[in-house]
């Protein structure tokens, strides 16, 4: 058997690239499952970097920021571009923690396609079933990366069934690894039929390409037989070839395995060690082979805010009107810099666009390329392009900027709720102004970052979406921008619902000399499941009752009052209100009277009519067998609900629902339960009521 050394990807022909020259992908996956250091390894491949620094180091390329370098992960999710195989591939590294799904999920909505890196002894975890379901959502074509080959348990099948099984996917293997832990030594690629081994020493440029070795071949011919029938289903030409047990090239199972991809019917998994710099320039090679070009994204479609219902469709084509999203801004002392994706026409320099949500137009200042931290000057940016824009005054992550003459608004990117909340005031009386300048900047970086003050006492109260979140923000506060803080302990946002169906005469009657102000109405309130969670508001008035001018004043009221929280100031949830009567006067009625009338009606429905809601988080917990019982003693203790307990090798997987309120500081408990050798991932799974007992605790704590 004869071994070649090799030094570059094995030769391609135009009609394998996809057409377009150029890939838009976000690299995804679970908290530690080697994100970062897969985008590491591509940009030392590419000669983007000419040495490769480490998470574990805190001197990682894209992990840019203090906090990121200090806790060895992903916060914010960052943007760089390189070169492979002549294509240019843009790339977003996005977070792994559940506090900063946003940044997944807004990267998401913008790239055509990702990678998906899971552990090979974990296999599928909790946070990589999140982003799973954030690509689906958005019918993100993806290709899956086994990591960490070289670990001990490391378990390729198993990690590939775990796929099939969690995620409800249909992922088919490129390769079969050859050897594990520490003997992974290469893989066979059953599109070509060769073996590839890696050097124990190599730095990823080479590699030794030679004939499947004796011991491996009738496996490898198995692995392939299944390859192309999951190929064949999807392609009616390969199909016929495959029945009649004819020859396939490597040419038509490429487009057959790209076509089944794009169609979201399979979905490609490759191997190796990122860390070890093996199998990643094999993961390029999928991205270019497998992944959409922004030419096979179908075309967008968009409202026409000149003519409302009616659809916007743009191409991605340059010809086309300009349109483009922004999906990400870093606040900066000398201006917003915002991240675009251009999906038709070509962004130019100092050009002027309108902004639909707005009505105001955006002038383009700067167009910069982002690496990591660092830019280079762009004057133009055509479709399929990302790229960044300084100078934005009002545009914020979801906006769609666009021509002025043809304007269209893309859908926007839906964020989750925050969760906990907690209590913030400068150290010094004086830092005030600073702190809720700061603030402001954070918020216009993080749309899952909120902060409001509270109207009575004129307490700061910011929320998020988990302890890390918060503490992230706090440190951040405190460290980049130099403003002591004092926080108070964390708090669960809590929301409410209407209890029941009530109906509610108000009058708001008053009179003090001359004019006076007369409104009665009649709503009937009721628990409703709205789309967005809000109020759906009703107006069967007949006979005018209440003249139409002063409906709108009555709708105004309700959701004034929906939105302020009623006595506890939590946030109301799906109800609905119909006006169905009401009554008013010649002379003293007015818009004021029944917006009034609206608003005192909605505190009237809600007095001892309300349910308070708490968020139940889906958690996952990974232990060695021994502690097994501890933990899930104290998930129960802790009025969790242990769903299943699964095993991997002598780990128990122990999956529960259980309330955030029960859950803070629950890392060191766990770390004290498992003499440190337990962890474990939480999102949020849904609202639930609180029982009654628990709820009566938590409104007199208010």
């Amino acid at each position: 058997m004869t071994a070649v050394l090799k030094t570059e990807s094995p030769p391609r022909t135009n009609s394998q690239k996809g057409g377009h020259l150029r890939r838009n992908i976000g690299i995804m996956a679970h908290i530690d499952a080697g994100k970062t250091t897969v985008t590491e390894r591509v940009l030392f491949l590419t000669q983007r970097i000419h040495r490769t620094g480490e998470v574990h180091d805190g001197a990682a390329t894209m992990d840019y920021l203090e906090e990121e370098q200090k806790r060895g992960i992903t916060i914010q999710s960052a943007a760089t571009t390189c070169e492979w195989l002549d294509h240019t591939v843009s790339i977003i590294d996005t977070p792994g923690h559940v506090d900063f799904t946003a940044e997944v999920e807004r990267s998401l909505r913008v790239l055509d396609g990702a990678v998906a890196v899971f552990d090979a002894v974990s296999g599928v975890e909790a946070q990589s079933e999140t982003v799973w379901r954030q690509a689906d959502r958005y019918e993100v074509p993806r290709i899956c990366f086994i990591n960490k080959m070289d670990r001990v348990g490391a378990d390729y099948w198993a990690a590939v069934q775990s796929i099939r099984d969690r995620l409800d996917a249909r992922p088919i293997s490129l390769q079969m690894p050859v050897g594990s832990e520490k003997d992974f030594r290469g893989f066979v690629d059953l599109v070509r039929m060769k073996y590839i081994e890696f050097p124990d020493d190599g730095d990823g440029h080479s590699y030794n390409e030679s004939e499947v070795p004796a011991e491996c071949l009738e496996e490898a011919r198995a692995r392939r037989h299944d390859l192309l029938e999951a190929a064949a289903e999807n392609d009616e030409d390969l199909l016929d070839i495959f029945v009649e047990d004819g020859e396939v090239s490597e040419q038509q199972l490429v487009a057959a395995l790209r076509k089944a991809t794009l169609e979201l019917s399979l979905t490609p998994v490759v191997c190796g060690s990122a860390l070890k710099h093996k199998g990643v320039r094999f993961v390029l090679d999928a991205v270019i082979d497998y992944l959409p070009s922004p030419l096979d994204i179908k075309p967008l479609e968009g409202d026409n805010p000149d003519r409302p219902g009616e659809t916007a469709v743009r191409r991605p084509d340059e010809s086309e009107p300009v349109s483009l999203m922004a999906f990400k801004t870093i606040a900066e002392p000398t201006g917003d810099l915002t991240f675009v994706r251009v999906y038709s026409g070509v962004l130019r320099k100092g050009e002027k666009l309108l902004n639909p949500r707005t009505g105001k137009t955006e002038r383009v200042g700067r167009i910069v390329q982002m690496h990591a931290d660092k830019r280079e000057a762009l004057d133009s940016v055509p479709a399929g392009d990302i790229a960044a824009v300084i100078g934005l005054k009002r545009t914020v992550t979801g906006d769609t900027l666009c021509d002025q003459d043809q304007p269209i608004a893309l859908s926007k990117i839906e964020f989750p709720d925050s969760v906990i909340s907690m209590s913030m005031e400068p150290k010094r009386s004086e830092d005030r102004d600073k702190l809720s300048e700061i603030i402001g900047r954070m918020m216009r970086e993080d749309p899952t970052f909120r902060a409001t003050t509270n109207e009575e006492t004129g307490e700061l109260v910011i929320s998020g979406m988990g302890e890390l979140h918060l503490e992230v923000v706090v440190n951040r506060i405190q460290g980049d921008y130099k403003c002591g803080v004092q926080t108070g302990k964390p708090k669960v946002a809590y929301k409410q619902r209407l209890r029941k169906m009530r109906e509610v005469e108000t009058r708001y009657v008053r009179q003090s000399g001359g004019r006076g102000q007369f409104a009665v109405i009649h709503v009937r309130y009721e628990p409703f499941e709205t789309e967005d969670g809000g109020l759906e508001f009703e107006d069967k008035i007949r006979g005018g009752n209440v003249p139409r001018e002063y409906i709108p004043a009555v709708e105004a009221g309700l959701r004034e009052a929906f939105a302020g929280g009623g006595t506890t100031g939590f946030p109301f949830v799906n109800a609905k209100a119909t006006l169905y009567d009401g009554k008013s006067h010649d002379v003293d009625s007015s818009e004021m009277a029944f917006h009034s009338a609206g608003v005192f009606s909605f505190r009237e429905a809600t007095d001892h009519n309300t349910v308070l809601l708490e968020p139940v988080m889906k958690v996952e917990v990974r232990v060695p067998e021994e502690f097994l019982g501890a933990v899930v003693g104290d998930l129960n203790s802790r009025r969790g609900e242990v769903s299943e307990v699964d095993s991997q090798g002598n780990l128990r997987i122990v999956r529960s629902m259980v309330p955030i309120a029960e859950m803070f500081a629950y890392s060191s408990s766990l770390r004290g339960a498992t003499q440190g050798r337990g962890n474990y991932s939480m999102e949020l799974a849904e609202y639930r009521d609180v029982p009654a007992a628990i709820a009566e605790k938590v409104l007199k704590e208010e």
